[in-house]
């Protein structure tokens, strides 16, 4: 039961530190900054942050380089930080935060149809009734009446549903990977230095300028900090796909939402209408029914089984 709390209080937690992340961007977006230049800094920084740590504590030399470690790094670097970074933090230039957040939790309604197509998950009518609520909140997200900044944003709703999109695809990979000798922190670190890798050139192509004309200097600092939360919060995200599996960890949906919308609604003053809070509600919903019956007592057995192999 205590390692089952634990595991709860790590999704708070998780969402608490990665809710924060819609409002900051949204904020430095309005000063002028673009998608690629924040993603450029913050995967700097954590490469920088995160590589002295594990020289320090002599890991950073034992990196498993295998073909099967090399396709997970990638695919943390691809799915997980560089392609839903890009969609995520260009969509917030012209949506609320808000709507971010609640896009965002669509991790697990892409997860269900993937694990049924890769045979990991058994068909069951209830969950995917629950993937069809999450498309009904969506059109509610995108309708006339959804309370967008334009009327015409609603084209970037979707492309910030790419993000959770990847997410889940990152998801699935992970748990299903045989890629095991790197640890959380080494294998984050080799994600960000490749979605780096992809990013310093996209930042020499890309049209907006790299720095914007008028520094601002709490935009700056909110994003870095920003990407210094989202390394533990990504970590323990990680932890939870190994530990808990895919299903349970992209519960990590419901606080990263809920605590967005509290962060966007405290810090930017952001109010929305009530088809927004009706796609919340359906949304949520559909997120409930997508959980597998019994999936507390599952993970329940399964911490129970870590905590004698000394995984958890």
């Amino acid at each position: 039961m205590k390692r089952l709390v634990l595991a709860y209080a790590g999704l708070l937690a998780i969402g608490a530190a990665w809710g924060l992340s819609a409002p900051v961007i949204r904020y430095a977006t309005g000063t002028g900054f673009g998608a690629v230049t924040i993603l450029l800094v913050q995967s700097a920084v954590n490469v920088v942050a995160l590589g002295l740590f594990l020289a320090a504590t002599g890991r950073l030399h034992r990196l498993p380089l295998d073909g099967a470690h090399l396709r997970l790094y990638a695919v943390v670097g691809l799915c997980g930080i560089a392609l839903p970074g890009l969609a995520s933090y260009s969509a917030t230039t012209h949506l609320p935060a808000g709507i971010i957040s609640i896009v965002i939790s669509l991790v697990p309604l892409f997860a269900l149809p993937l694990a049924l197509a890769l045979g990991t998950e058994r068909f069951d009518a209830r969950r995917l009734g629950g993937v069809g609520l999450g498309a009904v909140a969506m059109a509610l997200l995108i309708g006339p009446d959804a309370s967008l900044p334009d009327p015409a944003a609603w084209v970037w709703v979707p492309l910030a549903a790419l993000a959770p999109l990847f997410y889940a695809v990152e998801g699935a990979y992970v748990y299903a990977s045989r890629a095991c000798k790197a640890d959380l922190l080494q294998t984050l670190w080799a994600g960000y230095a490749i979605g780096l890798a992809i990013l310093v050139p996209l930042a020499v192509v890309a049209p907006e300028p790299l720095w914007p004309d008028r520094i601002s200097g709490l935009a700056v600092a909110g994003f870095v900090i920003s990407g210094f939360l989202g390394i533990s919060a990504y970590a323990g995200y990680l932890f939870l796909l190994r530990n808990t599996g895919a299903v349970f960890g992209a519960q990590v949906a419901y606080t990263v939402t809920g605590m967005g919308i509290v962060w966007s609604m405290s810090l930017l003053g952001e109010r929305y209408a009530v088809w927004v809070w009706a796609a919340l509600g359906l949304l949520f919903t559909g997120l409930f029914l997508v959980q597998p019956r019994g999936v507390v007592s599952e993970v329940a057995a399964d911490l129970a089984a870590g905590e004698g192999n000394g995984v958890v």
